[in-house]
């Protein structure tokens, strides 16, 4: 992602930017203002960048429809955690908590942990260890890493869990993505086409770069590596990867097993 979307040195400072704040940042709110402010600096910066508006689609969603879907993702974005402060069953605080992730995130899976893990190992709700591991898990797997929400339904320690935990999970993490997608699509056309809407993207694209970064520091490193036998599994399985070209499960059957000598040995 950072060859494509940070091709040069604005994008790049963007993307060093926007991992620093969300690094250095206390504010859960961190993540939405790095990219507000990739965004701006997107505007300002990278105006001159060349691209080609693509190919007119035109897609079955009314402007109706469209508004409809907006309205209800905000509606539940703001509804949820007011129900859930105010005596509502156990599962509107889960819902919540996985709707709010999805609906916060913006950019490449791995952007959701720490929203994840704020809303469920921060509360209490899956201990760190458990989280971790359902992470380890989810990148031995094909598909996008928002099914990661399916193990934490499944999980969680309050009610719903298991099946319909993890039926919940996947719903609520991608019910918010699936209402801006239907709410975007009318206006689209009229917006990608314009150099102002174009230098905006390039900026919060670079920005989702550096909250990629942050994440892979926190939670992921500063969670799991935890001595230098961790951290030679990370080198052991980055070698794999890159120089192997080994299969994303054989890594992670190879890293489990390192940790488990680790553990015997300790």
């Amino acid at each position: 992602m950072a060859r494509t979307l940070c091709p040069d040195r604005t994008r790049a400072s963007i993307a060093v930017t926007a991992a620093l704040i969300v690094l250095f940042a206390i504010s859960p709110l961190a993540q939405i203002a790095a990219i507000v402010l990739g965004g701006l600096a997107g505007l300002w910066l990278c105006r001159s960048v060349q691209t080609s508006d693509g190919e007119h689609i035109t897609l079955p969603v009314s402007h109706r429809a469209g508004i409809v879907a907006l309205a209800l993702f905000l509606a539940l974005l703001f509804g949820l955690p007011v129900l859930a402060c105010h005596g509502a069953p156990e599962g509107v605080s889960l819902f919540d908590a996985f709707y709010r992730s999805g609906a916060l995130v913006f950019g490449g899976g791995h952007v959701v942990l720490p929203l994840l893990h704020e809303a469920f190992v921060t509360s209490g709700w899956v201990s760190d260890d458990t989280f971790l591991a359902g992470y380890g898990a989810a990148q031995a797997v094909p598909g996008p890493l928002f099914t990661f929400a399916a193990y934490l339904g499944a999980v969680v320690g309050q009610s719903p869990h298991g099946v319909a935990g993890a039926a919940f999970g996947l719903f609520g993490i991608f019910l918010p993505g699936i209402l801006v997608l239907i709410g975007a699509l009318p206006f689209w056309d009229t917006f990608r086409s314009q150099r102002a809407v174009q230098a905006t993207m390039r900026g919060v694209n670079a920005a989702v770069v550096g909250l990629l970064g942050a994440a892979l520091y926190t939670p992921v490193w500063t969670s799991a590596v935890r001595s230098a036998a961790d951290f030679g599994i990370v080198l052991v399985g980055f070698v794999l990867l890159t120089v192997w070209r080994a299969p994303p499960l054989v890594i992670v059957g190879i890293s489990a097993l390192g940790g488990v000598v680790i553990g015997q040995a300790a």
